[in-house]
């Protein structure tokens, strides 16, 4: 129905610069950048690019750029295709909203509750604020863990996206 699709990459940062997105990246434009207010209401702080759950900063930005998990997970999502530069990802044609956090069952709920703002607020104003997120993508976990007994409040948190539609 015209909605920009939006998926949500949670990992350690993402080189915003980087020449496969084209015009992929996904930008809060409910919020003005730098001002030190929450522009659009929904409880972040300059998001203009999306959040840093782990710091509570918008800087999503990993420490040494090319050398970091969530680049190349963001161009499987989202690489930009038919272009002549890197590689394609799964779709050529959503928006990428980055989520630097995860980890322990802490840190992950901090990374989610963002895109599930994001997309609470959406349904609320009828797409006018927000993002249409219908998906995220979290590529760490915990090795040999059962997630029903040793997550059970992250479990929590995804049905709450469920239920927000992502």
């Amino acid at each position: 129905s015209g909605d920009t699709i939006v998926v949500c990459v949670i990992d350690d940062g993402v080189e915003v610069s980087h020449p496969d997105w084209g015009d992929n990246i996904w930008y809060n434009h409910g919020e003005i950048a730098g001002n030190g207010i929450d522009d659009d209401g929904n409880g972040y702080i300059d998001d203009y690019r999306g959040w840093n759950a782990d710091a509570g900063t918008n800087d999503i930005l990993p420490p040494n750029p090319w050398n970091t998990h969530g680049t190349p997970v963001a161009g499987i999502v989202a690489a930009q295709g038919n272009n002549g530069v890197g590689v394609s990802g799964v779709n050529w044609d959503v928006k990428m909203m980055f989520v630097v956090g995860g980890g322990n069952s802490s840190n992950s709920i901090a990374a989610y509750d963002y895109p599930l703002s994001c997309r609470k607020l959406y349904n609320q104003t009828n797409g006018a604020s927000g993002a249409f997120v219908v998906a995220t993508n979290a590529s760490w976990g915990v090795n040999n863990q059962d997630c029903a007994t040793y997550a059970p409040l992250v479990n929590n948190m995804y049905d709450s996206l469920g239920v927000a539609g992502v």
